[in-house]
């Protein structure tokens, strides 16, 4: 996977605006968009923010090669004079975005493009893929690797993701949100994360006997020997083939840094039990108990709360392809143009449905904080150039019921701004960091949510709350564009 040109990973419409808007002399006109989501994934309480680093190098390498410009020409849609300008064609632009690994909550941007109207249209496309999808992988990791209580949690969804890119990419995300380890041999070398794997059921077939398969495996990696016990019987065969070997290492003198075994089907709760009480048995209380097997969330809760003796697990299918939850929703919509005067003018778009009707203007982010617990408060979308501190009483009101309203005194409360830049001037100003120390941020990030937050089912909800100064504008647009006027006589008195 060398760096990709994906310039024509887009939606054909972008490139017909695009044209549009070269025509019609607006094409440098500057522009915001916000992309955004408007509701957690898995019925969850938040969400983690993964795929910046794939989008900087997409606009890093923001390009019409000639080849490109032959194929938008054979389409016949697009005239010379413009396909003369996408051959000269580069982002000037500034993007501004929440850092990868932080947690993320509905309706707040976690992108922010201020640019010519024509680059703006053109990147949606790409932004939402793969903000979308890496955003999506991560949010479900976290819940796994949550519901597993501290256990580790081992990316094995290769085979089954939905092509290349997503296996590898979707394996960055789950190592992000707190995987220990992935399958995936190329996302490891890619991105300097551990690799992890042991041996499948064709290994254990290919020999005369279970047993002769298990010493010659721990003879050739007797530092990762982790055995899989259920290709015949389990029990009566499986895993005591498995402490026959450990038994023999030992008396050899073979020291089994890390060992155990590995069950992939049957009732792992009961089995677990079983072999648990047969590996102590025999001196080996240190041995691990993997399992796999169409693992999620929901199971992983359900094997802890059985009393199952697993304590690491290979998640694959329903991890990569998100199976209960497969799209993440981000959207990408226009909020302001600027002026002649150099000042940007709000723009908002309604809809029938009230969550569909966008916050309006130059936007960014704090994140309240309780003090005494670090826990987030809340999250409060206001006006660019608005300020919020520490040192001033602070009161925060629910958009949708703006009569509820909670104040936080000075001292009670500290503040983040979350968005930071990512290229000024078509210039990237931000290094991404490693993906291993985004995964160390991500766990700090997690720490910060309630418990009430994290749960599985009917989680809390964090707020996401509009400054005063956005909620009176947004007010006021909506009251312009209903265009009906109230006199005096409507009034009852």
């Amino acid at each position: 996977m060398d760096r990709q040109n994906l310039t024509l990973l887009t939606d054909l419409y972008e490139l017909t605006m695009m044209q549009g808007y070269f025509k019609n002399s607006n094409a440098n006109e500057t522009v915001i968009f916000d992309a955004f989501f408007r509701v957690n994934p898995f019925g969850g309480g938040y969400s983690i923010m993964a795929g910046l680093e794939q989008f900087i190098d997409y606009i890093k390498n923001l390009r019409f090669e000639k080849e490109d410009i032959d194929y938008l020409a054979g389409l016949g849609i697009f005239d010379k004079d413009f396909l003369d300008y996408l051959s000269e064609f580069k982002f000037t632009g500034d993007i501004y975005a929440i850092p990868e690994g932080t947690i993320i909550f509905p309706r707040e941007p976690l992108v922010k493009v201020v640019a010519p109207i024509m680059q703006a249209q053109l990147v949606e496309t790409a932004l939402l893929n793969i903000i979308n999808h890496q955003s999506l992988i991560a949010t479900k990791s976290a819940r796994i690797c949550y519901a597993a209580r501290g256990d580790g949690i081992m990316e094995f969804g290769l085979r089954r993701a939905q092509g290349p890119d997503a296996g590898t990419y979707g394996a960055r995300a789950a190592v992000i949100a707190g995987c220990i380890g992935t399958s995936n041999v190329l996302c490891g070398q890619l991105f300097d994360v551990p690799v992890k794997g042991t041996h499948a059921h064709s290994w254990i077939m290919s020999f005369e006997d279970e047993y002769t398969a298990f010493k010659t495996y721990a003879k050739m990696y007797p530092s990762a020997c982790i055995l899989l016990v259920d290709t015949y019987d389990t029990l009566e065969s499986g895993v005591p083939n498995a402490i026959r070997v450990f038994k023999e290492m030992k008396e050899e003198g073979v020291k089994l840094s890390y060992y155990g075994i590995r069950l992939d089907s049957g009732d792992l709760a009961y089995l677990s039990k079983e072999a648990r009480k047969m590996l102590d048995e025999a001196g080996f209380t240190d041995a691990v108990i993997s399992a796999s097997n169409d693992l999620d969330e929901y199971l992983i809760d359900s094997l802890k709360t059985q009393g199952c003796k697993i304590t690491s697990w290979g998640v694959g299918t329903h991890l990569i392809t998100a199976k209960d939850n497969p799209s993440f929703g981000g959207v990408y919509k226009l909020s302001a143009i600027m002026g002649k005067d150099g000042k940007f003018i709000p723009k908002i778009k309604l809809s029938e449905n009230t969550e569909k009707i966008t916050n309006p203007g130059n936007k960014k982010i704090y994140r309240i904080y309780e003090k005494a617990s670090g826990k987030i408060k809340a999250d409060l979308i206001c006006l660019d150039e608005e300020k919020f501190t520490e040192d001033k009483a602070l009161v925060l009101f629910d958009p949708n019921e703006p009569w509820k309203k909670t104040k936080l005194n000075a001292g009670e409360f500290t503040v983040r701004e979350l968005m930071v830049p990512i290229f000024k001037d078509g210039k990237c100003v931000y290094e991404s960091p490693k993906t291993m120390d985004i995964r160390e941020y991500c766990k700090n990030e997690q720490e910060t949510l309630w418990e009430e937050t994290r749960r599985l089912f009917n989680p809390h909800q964090v707020y996401v709350d509009l400054s005063k100064r956005l909620y009176d504008l947004k007010i006021s647009l909506l009251d312009q564009m209903s265009n009906i006027d109230i006199s005096d006589e409507n009034i009852e008195k």
